[in-house]
């Protein structure tokens, strides 16, 4: 089975958020230069056009060359809008993470609020905002939902990673975990433009799989990695963008009260 650059890296966005959904296609067919017909909004603009980026390289070998080294790092961020498979809206997703399963960044679904997440040692910490609680409080009765957003609104809690709840948030802290389906890549990917992504030179790769069209965006100075990935999949749509290579996870230990959730649970 073939597996395109964007399978391997939905499997990462799978991990990333607790998704499932994203699988490798079988048919591949050739798609055009630049066609994800979604535009990216971070800045961009053509550059490097009187120097060719890896120059003699089909644009498979440069995705296979991206996902490679993107698998290979030691820490990343990756921030986008991912589909929410089991509530169907979309989760935005920030968050920054190493090999050592320390994480740190940010959560919201449908725009509804937004959950604060740190994960260091064997402890997970979550604050909530209350419009996150009352959005997640569906089917919960008013008075259920005024208690919890009392107790934890704008307040840091505390979750051992022994904990069920806690392990599967862990899951997706640890780097290892998140990149473990990105290799064994088979891209018969499409070379396009040059641009920018953020800031950063850029060559755009097309794929396609079956009806489903890719764009994935490579860093064209220093190691390949991939900057961003973008989907018009009907079923998994999305984009993701990747940052902060080997930069250090500013996770630590929250400052003032925490609410042991596990002391609380008994």
């Amino acid at each position: 089975m073939r597996r395109t650059a964007f399978a391997a890296l939905c499997i990462v966005a799978a991990a990333a958020t607790g998704l499932t959904g994203c699988l490798p296609g079988q048919d591949r067919a050739d798609a055009g230069p630049g066609t994800s017909g979604q535009k990216p909004t971070t800045s961009e603009r053509k550059t490097g056009e009187n120097k060719e980026p890896f120059a003699g390289l089909t644009g498979g070998q440069i995705a296979e060359r991206a996902v490679k080294a993107t698998a290979g790092a030691a820490s990343l961020r990756i921030t986008g809008d991912v589909p929410d498979d089991q509530g169907g809206g979309t989760i935005r997703v920030d968050l920054a993470m190493d090999r050592k399963g320390e994480c740190a960044g940010t959560m919201s679904a449908d725009g509804e609020g937004e959950a604060r997440l740190i994960k260091t040692g064997d402890a997970v910490y979550l604050k909530y905002d209350e419009e996150f609680l009352r959005a997640q409080s569906e089917g919960e009765s008013a008075a259920e939902t005024d208690a919890t957003v009392a107790m934890l609104a704008g307040r840091w809690t505390k979750m051992s990673v022994t904990g069920q709840d806690a392990q599967d948030i862990a899951a997706f802290c640890d780097l290892d975990t998140v990149l473990s389906g990105a290799q064994d890549v088979d891209s018969d990917a499409t070379r396009g433009r040059t641009t920018t992504v953020d800031g950063a030179s850029a060559i755009v790769l097309s794929e396609r799989d079956g009806t489903d069209r890719q764009t994935l965006y490579v860093a064209t100075e220093g190691t390949p990695y991939l900057l961003r990935v973008d989907s018009t999949s009907a079923t998994d749509p999305g984009s993701l963008t990747f940052s902060d290579y080997d930069v250090p996870v500013p996770a630590r230990k929250p400052d003032g009260e925490i609410v042991d959730l596990d002391a609380l649970a008994g």
